[in-house]
């Protein structure tokens, strides 16, 4: 009996999908997280035109150089448009800011700029020391003020 093969390992750049909360698993400060930044990504990739008649006209291109012949270009580029599903999760977790107090301004800055990933490189825009220099504090004070914005967010969702 020949031995088995073992199956392949699927590479992929996408971080594995944390379970729904609804599916018997609790909602933490993790889950919490974990969903601002899909939220953030998602809104960051939103096209940032409404609709146009750009997409139903065509044009025919000449290629000019062998650069381009190879689709090397300036172009930017662009993550693809989010479904309706993930748009409908960024609209439910970017709701939950509102539920730091108002008072609290500066820790719905904190949770909000720091939910705020790139789309392409899964990196967030304004890293800890960043925040802080903007925000003329510390880091470690930006990091504690997110956890309690976190924990705010959480004690208003285990209210409802």
């Amino acid at each position: 009996m020949a031995p088995r093969a073992k199956p392949p390992i699927a590479l992929t750049s996408q971080p594995p999908m944390r379970p729904v909360a609804t599916n018997g698993y609790g909602i933490d400060a993790d889950f919490i997280i974990y969903r601002l930044e899909e939220a953030g990504a998602t809104l960051l990739a939103l096209p940032s035109g409404g609709y146009s008649t750009r997409l139903r006209t065509s044009s025919l291109e000449i290629v000019r150089t062998a650069l381009e012949a190879y689709g090397w270009s300036d172009a930017r580029i662009r993550p693809p448009v989010p479904s309706a599903d993930k748009i409908d999760r960024m609209d439910e977790a970017m709701s939950w800011l509102s539920l730091i107090p108002i008072d609290r301004y500066v820790l719905r800055r904190v949770v909000g700029a720091r939910s705020l990933v790139n789309p392409l490189t899964d990196r967030h825009l304004y890293p800890w020391r960043r925040l802080g220099k903007a925000l003329g504090a510390d880091h470690k004070a930006v990091q504690r003020w997110h956890a309690q914005g976190i924990a705010f967010i959480l004690d208003g969702l285990h209210a409802d």
